[in-house]
């Protein structure tokens, strides 16, 4: 049987509460009284920080570290390296994304891989159809225990054809981080901090290598609230913060548009981003395991960064369910 979902039983409270003071310390804007209400009677959820045209409209930390303490954003990851994969093209460090593995990093690809390996585009990667078996969900613990991540990601077999179905596999984007690193000469972690962290002002602390000692692409980088709505109101506004150029607006805008589709979620994907609609708005979604979420409504002028318990599942039908429904009391009330 499906579980139901938790904020059926909330709405009353929801109702009940929404004329109440708030908590102390929460810095409310207009008409989010409601909503900060909802987030704090979710358990998994942390910390909750909104903006609207760049002016913060709310952040607190219900349980757990502060809004300025980074913490593990899991998969919200991969739609950094994403934007980093923009700033190397930008460079002209790779050439586009139709780069292949075979130009970028020829002596990483195993030989008993399959010949279509090298001939794997970026694109490919930054979509997660590259069409080889995935090494996240149930596979995910024998890669990351394997001696050579980048090897064992590239030896999958191979099913689904390259650039067809999304195959959501954090070793895709791993791959796309090494290979970043190879075309620009600079660590994950220095691309991250001098190309995303210095412009923005935001701390990005060193995370987890391989065994080769490449930064993970696509997991365990660490973020704080503020520092996830930073990044989402720079991307927001077609890649300034501050009035200052971060990330090439084409490349934000080519990152925003549907190249495939979630199996699971049943979202839209584009370069790094989820792509939906929540109040009748478009949003555009970060989103990490537990429920770590950056979210953009590009039309309403809103940014939300949502941090939650890393170590419990935010499944689509579930918790997850729940955070888009909040987004959507969010941008509402707004």
């Amino acid at each position: 049987m499906a579980r139901q979902r938790s904020t059926i039983g909330r709405r009353p409270l929801l109702a009940a509460g929404a004329a109440a003071i708030a908590a102390p310390g929460l810095a409310l804007g207009r008409g989010l009284a409601g909503p900060a209400r909802l987030a704090e009677g979710f358990e998994q959820l942390h910390a909750l920080v909104v903006s609207r045209d760049g002016a913060e409209l709310l952040a607190e930390a219900f349980r757990g570290p502060s809004v300025d303490r980074p913490v593990n954003v899991k998969s919200v990851s991969k739609t950094l390296v994403a934007a980093l994969t923009g700033a190397a093209i930008d460079r002209g460090e790779v050439a586009g994304l139709e780069a292949t593995l075979g130009a970028l990093i020829p002596d990483l690809i195993p030989r008993e891989a399959d010949p279509r390996v090298a001939a794997l585009q970026l694109e490919n990667l930054v979509t997660m159809q590259a069409g080889l078996e995935r090494t996240s969900g149930p596979n995910y613990g024998a890669w990351v225990s394997s001696p050579n991540w980048v090897r064992y990601a590239l030896s999958r077999p191979f099913v689904a054809q390259p650039g067809g179905r999304m195959l959501y596999s954090t070793g895709s984007f791993h791959v796309l981080g090494v290979a970043l690193a190879r075309a620009t000469g600079q660590s994950l972690l220095a691309q991250a901090r001098g190309r995303l962290g210095d412009p923005l002002e935001i701390e990005i602390p060193p995370w987890v290598r391989d065994p080769q000692g490449h930064y993970l692409g696509g997991n365990e980088m660490a973020l704080s609230p503020r520092a996830m709505l930073r990044f989402g109101e720079m991307v927001r506004d077609g890649g300034q913060w501050q009035g200052r150029r971060v990330l090439d607006q084409d490349w934000i805008a080519a990152s925003l548009v549907p190249r495939t589709r979630s199996p699971w979620s049943g979202l839209s994907y584009g370069y790094g981003w989820f792509l939906g609609s929540a109040a009748d708005t478009r949003i555009a979604l970060a989103r990490g395991y537990g429920g770590q979420v950056i979210c953009i409504a590009p039309d309403r002028g809103m940014t939300i960064a949502i941090t939650s318990d890393p170590t419990r599942p935010a499944r689509s039908g579930g918790y997850f369910g729940d955070l888009m429904e909040l987004i959507g009391d969010i941008v509402s009330a707004a």
